[in-house]
């Protein structure tokens, strides 16, 4: 008898008891919020409108943080010298998804990847596209590639994705490779 403890391992209330348990729920859903970008990410934002990928520079550490947050979280304090960053880096972990969602216009499967873009200390994530799922790997290094110029604005959507340059793969440490404090230093 559906809803009893014999056939799903619950114990219903005995007025839900013979009762067909609900197995899926369809319903619109919806949530609409506005986003005020605060003025680092303001001027991260400006620049992929104009191709460019910016950061910023810690003043006492020295990390070049992408996408900038304003501040730097090692150290806690303002980061505002621009950083023009190359549109170039390398994996350093990523992603295959398999998994089809509602409203997906990316074909199963795909690849989401950190990049660590040359001379930043923090990975952006994004798409790599133009390289079959079991060729990507850590080390591989990429390149932006961008929308036409007519479609692009102040979105990392600006970057269609990333794609294999044809360069020799770099060294990444991985995860578990080093102590904390080996990384802390390195």
């Amino acid at each position: 008898m559906p809803g009893t403890q014999e056939s799903t391992g619950l114990t219903l209330p005995k007025a839900l008891q013979g009762v067909e348990l609900v197995k899926s729920v369809r319903t619109p859903a919806e949530l609409r919020y506005q986003y005020t970008a605060g003025a680092a990410t303001t001027r991260f934002l400006t620049g992929l409108a104009q191709k460019k990928i910016m950061g910023e520079r810690c003043p006492k550490c020295g990390k070049v943080y992408v996408p900038p947050r304003g501040c730097c979280a090692s150290d806690g304090v303002p980061t505002t010298e621009q950083v023009d960053l190359p549109h170039k880096g390398t994996v350093t972990s990523f992603c295959i998804v398999n998994v089809q969602f509602y409203g997906q216009a990316m074909e199963v499967p795909y690849t989401s990847a950190l990049v660590l873009l040359d001379g930043a200390d923090l990975s952006l994530m994004h798409l790599l596209q133009e390289v079959a799922v079991e060729d990507v790997h850590i080390g591989m290094r990429v390149e932006a590639v961008w929308v036409d110029d007519d479609k692009i604005g102040p979105t990392l959507e600006s970057i269609r994705y990333f794609r294999p340059n044809g360069e020799p793969d770099a060294d990444v440490a991985q995860p578990g490779e080093h102590g904390w404090g080996e990384l802390e230093h390195a």
